[in-house]
């Protein structure tokens, strides 16, 4: 028995897709919520549109290889800052989304890994479920 099953469990006893569905909003708001309160919004928001603007003075600059090489090492820059923001949140969610993802591949597992929907498996339908309630969720928090 595992430590989570009497969290997911329960989750677990609604009908497919409902409960991957579920799990999927869950476990994404949580990152989507880490995301948000573990990164500094308006840094994030900054250095989005240096960025913008730099690819832009890039593309102008095609001729000049050697103003574009200093304006892609400012771009450089800004990208790892923008990476080591970004990284918080992921540290900090990593650990419990690696139990979760092994609870679920041996729940899975233990049913045979059927085809949860249209034929494809848990973990593609947890992708695409993940991937949708992502955006809308970053959309209406205002994610950067």
């Amino acid at each position: 028995m595992s430590v989570l099953d009497p969290i997911l469990g329960p989750v677990m006893s609604l009908p497919n897709p409902w409960n991957l569905l579920l799990i999927s909003f869950l476990i994404t708001g949580c990152i989507t919520l880490a995301y948000k309160f573990l990164t500094d919004q308006k840094l994030m928001k900054e250095l989005k549109g240096e960025m913008k603007d730099l690819q832009k003075e890039m593309k102008s600059l095609k001729d000049d290889p050697k103003k574009m090489m200093e304006v892609q090492k400012r771009a450089m820059e800004k990208n790892m800052k923008y990476m080591m923001q970004s990284m918080k949140p992921t540290l900090f969610t990593l650990i419990p989304i690696i139990f979760i993802f092994s609870w679920l591949r041996g729940y899975y597992t233990d049913l045979g890994n059927p085809d949860i929907l249209f034929g494809l498996g848990w973990l593609w339908i947890y992708i695409i479920f993940s991937i949708v309630i992502s955006l809308s969720l970053r959309k209406i928090l205002k994610i950067h």
